[in-house]
């Protein structure tokens, strides 16, 4: 039975928690804690699958304590259920949570966040997949300058010019970034030749997710893959990514800010599974890619076959490992299998299957998955949108 803790400082709010939850008794096991520091001790006692804290707390707020428990039991899911919107502290809580919630929270919400949360979380936390990535040699590390750019930006006084200095100093990153902004994929109507350019053109929707890519794809470079493209699949990458950013960004399904990031990062990392499953074992990662070259479908299939999990599960697991927001994790760990989901609306994950059918004619939709989010008529729409673009 799953085990929920729930923190927060104020004892009326713990109340109507209980009240609110009581329904769910019969299904989940609920403790309730009054501060970060007997949440601590309450999980050192007895480890949770989940702990929902509030933001502000005196002592050690919410971000503080999720960062302990990603510390200690990096297993556990971490949500924020806070009734604030100060952008400090919802900046500071994006690392450590899984997901963020504002207050008043309708208790459907609350339950199916947590409910989709565990399903999501025990999917790409399989012992499969554990068993898999830890069988790897090296995984790939998110890049430092990657890191130094959201802890940059979470600066009320961060500014582009601030953001193009420090990826400018990473000379390698600064020359592919550079490449790729002048590539066909974004058409500027200018060369760029500088990283500040480039932030200012594009903005950090775009540059960050681009950082975070091009200094993992980076850490494949010179390996052996057993015959797997990086060059190919790094083409394919951003051809997925800024047709998801194209598609989510119509005014059919108008995502907007953080979303739209989103959307483009889940594009540029959705296969990252397959380099590193690739670099496992690369002589049996090519046999399959090849047995399954005229079936493209059968792709995920054969990885579970062979390796017991598939490149999306690993991915989603590198994800999480990496502290990624949800909506990622989710949008790379199904994306071949949307219809897993218990989504209800168009999202990353949506954005980023029907961007993967329209770039690899072979793919297929999820049809089920498209009924499910009210989206079953919209394949017709975004072919007309893409159009143009294949002519």
């Amino acid at each position: 039975m799953p085990s929920i803790l729930f923190v927060d400082d104020e004892p009326n709010i713990l109340s109507g928690l209980r009240r609110m939850l009581r329904t769910r008794r019969g299904g989940w096991e609920m403790a309730f804690c009054e501060s970060g520091a007997s949440a601590l001790e309450r999980l050192a006692e007895t480890p949770v699958d989940v702990v929902v804290s509030d933001m502000r707390m005196p002592g050690m707020d919410g971000a503080e304590l999720l960062t302990r428990v990603r510390e200690l039991y990096p297993d556990t899911v971490r949500m924020i259920l806070s009734g604030h919107s100060d952008q400090e502290m919802t900046l500071r809580a994006v690392g450590p949570a899984h997901r963020y919630l504002a207050k008043p929270c309708d208790p459907v919400l609350l339950t199916e966040a947590i409910d989709a949360s565990l399903e999501l979380h025990s999917r790409v936390r399989s012992t499969e997949v554990r068993r898999l990535v830890e069988a790897v040699d090296s995984l790939p590390m998110l890049p430092e300058v990657y890191t130094e750019l959201v802890e940059e930006m979470a600066n009320a006084r961060a500014c582009v010019q601030t953001a193009g200095k420090i990826i400018s100093r990473d000379l390698g990153m600064s020359a592919k970034i550079l490449q790729l902004v002048n590539s066909s994929f974004f058409g500027l109507p200018v060369r760029v030749s500088d990283v500040p350019h480039a932030v200012a053109l594009l903005g950090l929707g775009v540059i960050r997710p681009l950082v975070l890519t091009t200094g993992v794809f980076r850490q494949f470079e010179g390996r052996d893959l057993g015959g797997f493209s990086l060059a190919r699949l790094t083409d394919h990458s951003m051809r997925v990514a800024v047709r998801a950013r194209d598609l989510a960004s119509t005014e059919c399904e108008h995502l907007s800010g953080d979303d739209l990031s989103d959307v483009f990062l889940g594009g540029l990392v959705h296969d990252v599974g397959r380099l590193v499953l690739a670099q496992h074992r690369p002589g049996d990662y090519a046999r399959l890619v090849s047995e399954s070259a005229d079936q493209p479908n059968r792709l995920t299939d054969c990885e579970r076959e062979l390796f017991g999990a598939t490149h999306c599960e690993v991915g989603g697991y590198l994800l999480q490992l990496w502290g990624l927001p949800a909506p990622l994790v989710k949008a790379v760990a199904l994306h071949h299998e949307p219809s897993v989901s218990r989504s209800d609306r168009f999202e990353a994950l949506t954005a980023i299957h029907a961007a993967e059918v329209l770039v690899d004619n072979e793919a297929d939709w999820d049809r089920g998955y498209l009924d499910q989010v009210g989206l079953g008529d919209r394949p017709a729409v975004w072919l007309d949108a893409v159009k143009p673009a294949n002519a």
